[in-house]
């Protein structure tokens, strides 16, 4: 692996041990589990596995992708593949994980994991809440997107459209708890903030 492929792991694992690490401050300090995928009544399953899987295998795969890639001739970053992209992607990888630290860490307290009717925290509006109503989800978008292009690798490849899908679902999930837990004012905070940018 190159130097640039070994920063953008670097990332992957900084941003997973940041998100992990904030998670257990706000989960300390609230005196209550953030961890809601297995709460209320929406189902979650298939968002929260796909996040498990993505994040998990995002902390191992670009080594034994890199291994799976030089055997298939795809996914190699020299110069027929693109290894101008290695650079761009770093940069990418290294905003997004950044962002979505950063737009966790804004929220305080009301950061959870999943939806649970019930359980939601106060509407955070401020920051980079105003510009966009998923940050987080954004951020680890920009993440895995920019990793696929330092790690140009099939495996990498599957863990950005796992990451992709399992937003979109949990999006839609959070949605509807978010209008019933918090009504007009999120309706109005709707109305003002895109979903993602």
């Amino acid at each position: 692996m190159s130097g640039v492929e070994l920063a953008a792991y670097a990332v992957m694992w900084a941003y997973v041990l940041g998100f992990l690490a904030l998670t257990a401050i706000v989960s300390k300090a609230s005196g209550q589990s953030v961890w809601l995928f297995s709460a209320g009544r929406e189902r979650q399953a298939v968002p929260a596995t796909l996040f498990r899987v993505a994040f998990v295998l995002g902390l191992i795969v670009p080594p034994a992708g890199k291994w799976v890639a030089a055997a298939g001739h795809w996914g190699t970053t020299d110069a027929a593949t693109g290894k101008f992209l290695e650079l761009p992607g770093l940069v990418l990888s290294t905003i997004g994980a950044a962002f979505a630290l950063y737009a966790q860490f804004h929220m305080g307290r009301s950061w959870r994991i999943g939806a649970a009717e019930g359980r939601s925290g106060a509407i955070v509006d401020d920051g980079p809440f105003a510009i966009s109503r998923n940050p987080v989800f954004v951020g680890q978008a920009m993440l895995f997107g920019g990793t696929l292009l330092a790690l140009p690798t099939i495996p990498q490849a599957l863990l950005l459209l796992a990451v992709l899908v399992a937003i979109r679902m949990q999006v839609g999930i959070e949605e509807r708890v978010l209008s019933k837990d918090l009504g007009e004012a999120y309706a109005a905070y709707k109305s003002r903030v895109r979903r993602w940018l």
